[in-house]
């Protein structure tokens, strides 16, 4: 049974011959119904139309076993069947039981059965459609037919498994609704066996018989004109062809499903990243409201933000790796898909960006409360160092000193307002910011947490205006205690320049107001003009004492002792004491010159015959003894309340002083004895 085959050769009829080989070996009729029934069912309908040539070759077998195929063929292929040549041996059966029993049975068979002999065969049917057993010329390899055949129902059972599972796959993946195409999908999504490698025994196959027909196999098998039929070519194509297209719609459902497994990935890892920014992200920025209340807290605070930046910083690097995803779905995706990518990826960028929207509104926030409290605490240091500035009494050397301090106090309080309206203005801007954190509250009630910021804000900015205040109204006091002070130096100062001035006039008449003037109108000129000379030290001295009175006052203002005045008054009376007793000295001196000159002059000028010359000589008497007590006075220094002496010039300009009055006096002697020689001659007369 192993050679039962179609040959592939055909009868005059064009008929399919089926050749049974018998062998000695006992037979088995059920292997050989079924595989007649497999034989025949090979061949196409038109094939079978044309009806069958069966060969039963039993020279290797018993008469009754012959018997028993032929009757079996009635059963199993009656109308098919169109003639039967059994082969009979050399040493043939009884002839009459054979002859008697096929044609006893001819009628009921329903085709002819004919004894033959090997050698005689090719009368019923052409050498070129026998074998060469049959004494034919057919070439005919059964085992290459039967591995080909294999070959053959292995591609088609698998070709046609798989297209049922494709179809599966591909109507299920075709269905309305989207819940329905993933049950189905996921119940039947990996076939049994792989399509590559079906398709690829297919064309294999396929490459094979088209071989065989065009150009021969190896070994010079030539192609026979059964081939078609027996190895079924077309239903190759067919099935390849319809592999391939289940195959591309397969491929088509996997990259549909690949897409959407790659695009339920994308949307899980989006809801995760949503889920945590709108959840435990969301949180941590909701408990971190404050501000704090120094640098230090500011920083703990900005140190905390940092932390929780660092870890949103892990999430925005998945939302920039899932958005890259997303734009490359955007690009090669189907117009179904987009609205969902782009419904993903807008959600995704708005929980995003919004969550970095508030990391960076509190970290802006946390920066300008740390400024804030920077320029609060560089305020306050400034305040406290004026402040100690203004708690040291003021001892100043000198009013240069005074001036330099009071500069130094008006530096520092510009230097406060410039931070204080500096502290406002961040103090603002923090406000500016706090309000503006309700917006994006998530629905909290913030008012609570505001209110504490605001609060704590306003009383910083309050409590350092209170100690600027405080400040000014010390450095008001302080700055009029300084100008005080300042008089107060500008006074002594100037009353000890007018005792130098008052001791400098004192000095410039005693050293340069020397002369007595060489007659009475020079005299009176010096007179008038020392006369104005008092004048200004009167008007030194009293300027001097004003000074010193104004100093009194400012010293029970300032409550402090001058250390100056106690000794500047007396110096200044015992100056202008001096100078009163010196300047008395000149105008007496001066007044006796006056005298002296206008009466020496007088006498000088009268005629010696005037009778009424005889009459006055008294007068001379009277100018000798002024002149003489005017030398007397140029030699007698200046006797001051304290004992103490000075002299008017040097003694050489007394000389001279003393001299010009001798020459006069000579003068004026002279005069007076011509007046006496004519008073001498009358009584002679």
């Amino acid at each position: 049974l192993l050679f039962l085959s179609e040959t592939g050769g055909k009868d005059r009829r064009s008929g399919l011959i089926l050749t049974i080989p018998l062998c000695l070996e006992q037979t088995s009729m059920d292997e050989l119904s079924v595989t007649l029934d497999y034989l025949l069912s090979i061949p196409s309908e038109k094939c079978k139309a044309r009806g069958f040539t069966v060969i039963v070759d039993g020279r290797k077998s018993q008469w009754n076993v012959v018997k028993t195929v032929v009757l079996m063929l009635q059963n199993v292929v009656p109308a098919e069947v169109s003639l039967v040549c059994v082969v009979k041996p050399d040493e043939f059966w009884d002839k009459k039981v054979t002859h008697f029993c096929f044609w006893k049975e001819k009628d009921r068979l329903g085709f002819e059965v004919i004894l033959v002999s090997a050698n005689k065969l090719t009368r019923y049917i052409e050498p070129c459609q026998l074998t060469e057993d049959f004494g034919g010329t057919l070439t005919y390899d059964h085992m290459d037919w039967l591995n080909k055949r294999l070959v053959f129902e292995k591609f088609t059972k698998e070709s046609t498994s798989l297209l049922d599972e494709l179809a599966l796959i591909n109507n299920g993946s075709d269905k309305g609704t989207q819940q329905e195409r993933e049950r189905s999908i996921d119940l039947n999504f990996l076939p049994s066996v792989d399509p590559e490698t079906v398709l690829q025994t297919g064309h294999e196959l396929l490459s094979e018989l088209q071989q065989r027909r065009f150009n021969g196999s190896d070994g010079g098998v030539s192609w026979s004109p059964m081939d078609d039929e027996l190895l079924a070519q077309p239903q190759v194509m067919k099935l390849l062809d319809s592999l391939r297209e289940q195959y591309t719609r397969y491929q088509e459902v996997c990259r549909q499903r690949s897409k959407r497994t790659q695009l339920e990935e994308i949307q899980q890892k989006v809801m995760q990243v949503v889920n945590w920014l709108e959840g435990p992200g969301s949180e941590q920025l909701r408990t971190q409201w404050g501000i704090g209340d120094s640098i230090r807290a500011s920083q703990a605070l900005q140190q905390k933000h940092e932390e929780i930046e660092s870890q949103h910083s892990e999430w925005f690097a998945v939302y920039v790796e899932l958005n890259q995803q997303i734009a490359a779905l955007l690009n090669a995706g189907d117009e179904e898909d987009l609205v969902e990518l782009k419904a993903l990826q807008q959600q995704l960028s708005d929980v995003c960006y919004r969550q970095a929207s508030q990391l960076e509104f509190r970290q802006n926030l946390l920066q300008a409360a740390l400024e804030f409290h920077s320029v609060a605490q560089d305020l306050s240091q400034q305040l406290d160092g004026l402040l100690g500035m203004l708690c040291v009494d003021v001892a100043p050397a000198d009013g240069a000193s005074i001036q330099q301090t009071l500069k130094l106090l008006e530096e520092k309080l510009k230097s406060v307002d410039l931070g204080l309206q500096g502290l406002r203005e961040k103090g603002q801007s923090l406000l500016d910011q706090i309000s503006n954190q309700a917006s994006w509250a998530y629905g909290k009630d913030v008012t609570i947490e505001n209110k504490e910021n605001v609060d704590h804000i306003q009383g910083v900015m309050e409590d350092m205006q209170l100690r600027k205040q405080r400040c000014e109204d010390m450095v008001d006091v302080r700055r009029l205690k300084m100008l005080q002070m300042v008089q107060l130096f500008k006074c002594e100062e100037d009353a000890a320049q007018a005792v130098e001035w008052l001791s400098e006039l004192l000095d410039a008449l005693l050293k340069t107001h020397i002369r007595l003037g060489d007659d009475a109108q020079e005299t009176r000129v010096l007179l008038e003009k020392h006369r104005k000379f008092v004048d200004v030290a009167q008007s030194t001295y009293d300027y001097g004492r004003q000074l010193l009175q104004a100093t009194v006052v400012l010293c029970q203002s300032l409550r402090c002792t001058s250390r100056s005045s106690g000794d500047t008054l007396p110096r200044l009376n015992r100056v202008w004491k001096q100078f009163t007793v010196t300047s008395e000295e000149r105008v007496h001196r001066l007044e006796t010159a006056v005298a002296f000159h206008s009466t020496a002059e007088k006498i000088l000028q009268e005629c010696p015959d005037q009778p009424e010359a005889f009459n006055e000589m008294d007068q001379f008497d009277e100018i000798e003894a002024v002149g003489k007590s005017l030398l007397d006075r140029l030699t007698v220094p200046v006797v001051y309340p304290d004992g103490s002496e000075q002299y008017f010039g040097s003694p050489s300009d007394m000389a001279s002083a003393a001299e010009h009055i001798r020459e006069k006096m000579k003068l004026v002697s002279l005069k007076k004895q011509q007046l006496r020689q004519p008073e001498a001659t009358t009584p002679e007369s």
